[in-house]
């Protein structure tokens, strides 16, 4: 019965939507209904463009901002590819099926089944293709990160494999050229046109292109503590932050910058620059784009919006040839959490992270014919990514359907945006809920309930308090109960997630830490080959043990970042797509991780990241990890904790598209 009530709660807010939307469009009635351009970057910090404070230069995202409107609070998922699907779905990642979308519809297919010619270039990082779920057109890496110079076997064009060039490569300039040329085959058709450009940049591996890099090499010598006090002065300058904002301070685990030594000063002043010259390559990308939108006469009936995934990543894995230049697919660096620290300015924390720093991105709508607001708002009322396939329902006048063929739909959590591009209130009658892996959050009206990492909820007045500062959990014990409460309901019967997702919260440790922040404690290194120590040709990594017995691998976590690796994947298993399989146990709910190589000389865990959902339970549960490349895989690593624990990996072994066993373990 409860099913049925939200089933009608939902047409009637979809009639709703496309009321306002019908709104909108009528705006611009003699041009038709608008093409819609959605550009999603990945990591991006809160104050990485200039027009959210930033020293980088960003003039064509500068002037989108200042020709329509940009978000002060604008949320994502914290992580790359819950929030693609959020943003695809309308839905939370879960809900919707998480990369398989097996309870959900996508935006491509809602448009494409209402008239529009549908397109998208970049990054999935979802399961099958897009032209699996609604895209006409697709160019880009299945995966989640590549090589900028290199690519990776995951490239597909149109559905088939396509071979990256050996030279005079980058996906970011790659993504645009097959943008363009999508549109000159969209506008042959005659039909409104949806093109999603999903960039990869600034993710690591941090990559550049000479001329880029070039030009903010040196710049950011003077460290991170100056760099971020520069932003903030910018933020409440330009009005995006208010002037009486107190910023968070630098935490325990970012040391002053004066204090490095030399090798970690002149080798953080480069990765930064890196990270500029890759955001400054984004932006003139979409320069790029804009401005064949311009010349064509669609830039006044485009509703253009550009989004991140998360916050700045503070995940500092592994770098090689540290005194190279980055302009090579053969240098391949990591990120730094002292440099995510400053770009999330004013805020705490990183990507994954449900605290503002995580999940609080810029967001930028440009729409000359369909926005009511002066030109430069600053729209200071939360929205989410959810929100943003509801929007382009309306807008489009595209109906959102109750039953879709091979999935049981569930109904969408986001709502219609039109209220604020038509300079009204947004009515939203849930809280924004918020979770990946251990870190949960609530975000309802001015208040905010998170946890980090399943440790004990903290509450905070957002209207007071944007820089999550002064916790009033003591202070408010029914109030976030309630919120607690709500989370768990939320998670429980919207998201359907399993139990280990809404488990109670332990008792914080503080300092909070995590096992992939920046060590400041040694010099940067050159990370080289481990030594093995490997059993059947599988290795236990840092901090894991590992026993064999009855064909099992019966593993115990002694410390932090610890998992299994094998480092050597013989010839003979041919050429992908592969899959692997194995059945897990453990008592520690979080978020497994699957990294392969597809060049011998790569160490792990370069190359290509997976992930993958790990559930606390007693009895086993059947992993299954598709890697969709077309060439030969040559290491493989997982990880199934992120700290200490106990786990039991059995029947592990790597197949072929047909299922056949390619190779098992042990």
């Amino acid at each position: 019965m409860k099913i049925n009530l939200r089933r009608n709660i939902l047409l009637l807010c979809v009639s709703a939507f496309h009321l306002l939307g019908l709104v909108a469009v009528a705006q611009a009635e003699d041009e038709g209904r608008p093409n819609i351009l959605v550009m999603m970057v990945d990591d991006l910090g809160f104050s990485d463009l200039g027009c959210y404070g930033s020293e980088i230069e960003t003039p064509a995202l500068d002037q989108l901002a200042a020709g329509g409107l940009r978000f002060s609070q604008f949320y994502n998922t914290a992580k790359c590819h819950s929030s693609r699907v959020t943003l695809l779905t309308g839905q939370y990642c879960i809900a919707a099926g998480d990369t398989h979308l097996k309870h959900a519809v996508t935006s491509a297919e809602v448009l494409r089944d209402g008239g529009y010619f549908t397109l998208m270039t970049g990054k999935w990082h979802l399961k099958e293709q897009p032209t699996d779920f609604g895209f006409d057109r697709y160019f880009g890496h299945l995966s989640g990160a590549c090589n900028y110079f290199r690519g990776d076997g995951s490239f597909r064009l149109n559905g088939e494999p396509w071979k990256v060039p050996e030279s005079d490569f980058y996906t970011t300039v790659a993504n645009i050229d097959y943008a363009l040329r999508f549109l000159k085959e969209a506008r042959r058709t005659e039909k409104p046109w949806y093109l999603y450009v999903a960039f990869n940049a600034p993710h690591a591996p941090l990559q550049a292109l000479p001329e880029d890099y070039a030009k903010y090499k040196g710049r950011y010598g003077r460290g991170w503590d100056v760099a971020r006090d520069a932003r903030i002065a910018k933020q409440k300058e330009i009005g995006l932050l208010p002037e009486k904002l107190r910023p968070s301070p630098r935490p325990e685990h970012i040391p002053a910058w004066d204090s490095l030594t030399e090798a970690r000063r002149d080798f953080e002043s480069k990765r930064m620059a890196t990270l500029a010259a890759m955001i400054d390559r984004v932006d003139q990308e979409v320069g790029r784009l804009v401005e064949d939108l311009r010349k064509s006469g669609e830039l006044e009936n485009t509703m253009i919006l550009f989004v991140s995934d998360n916050g700045a990543c503070p995940y500092d894995r592994r770098s090689n040839s540290l005194d190279s230049d980055p302009t090579s697919g053969d240098v391949s660096w990591s990120d730094s959490t002292g440099w995510a620290w400053a770009r999330n300015c004013p805020f705490r924390y990183y990507k994954q992270n449900q605290f503002e720093g995580g999940i609080s991105t810029p967001a930028i709508v440009h729409w000359p014919a369909g926005l009511k607001t002066s030109p430069g708002a600053i729209v200071h009322e939360p929205a989410h990514l959810v929100d943003v396939m509801p929007t382009l329902a309306a807008i489009s006048v595209s109906p959102i359907p109750n039953d879709y063929a091979n999935r049981e739909l569930r109904p969408v959590s986001g709502v219609s945006l039109v209220p604020i591009f038509q300079g009204k209130k947004l009515e939203r009658s849930d809280p924004i809920h918020l979770l990946f892996s251990r870190d949960r959050g609530l975000r309802d009206g001015d208040w905010k309930a998170v946890s980090f990492r399943g440790e004990a909820w903290e509450l905070y007045n957002m209207a007071d308090d944007r820089t999550e500062l002064n916790d009033l959990a003591a202070e408010e014990p029914a109030r976030l109960a309630k919120m607690a409460q709500q989370w768990t309901e939320m998670t429980r019967d919207l998201l359907h997630a399993s139990q280990g997702s809404y488990s109670p919260v332990k008792p914080a440790e503080l300092p909070h830490r995590h096992p992939e922040w920046t060590n400041f404690e040694v010099d940067p290194q050159d990370r080289g080959p481990r030594k093995s120590t490997s059993t059947g040709g599988i290795r236990a990594r840092k901090n894991t043990k590992m026993k064999i017995k009855d064909s099992e691998l019966r593993l115990t976590f002694t410390g932090e970042d610890p998992g299994i690796a094998i480092d050597q994947i013989g010839k003979e298993v041919g050429a992908g797509p592969y899959r692997v399989t194995f059945r897990l146990s453990t008592k520690t709910a979080g978020q497994g991780e699957l990294f392969y190589t597809t060049r011998p000389e790569m160490i792990l865990p370069e190359g290509v990241r997976v992930e993958f959902p790990v559930e606390a339970s007693e009895g086993w549960q059947e992993i299954q990890v598709d890697i969709p490349i077309d060439c030969r895989i040559y290491k493989l690593r997982i990880d199934v904790s992120e700290g200490e624990g106990e786990a039991t990996i059995a029947d592990l072994k790597l197949r072929d598209r047909q299922g056949k066993v390619l190779i098992a373990w042990p």
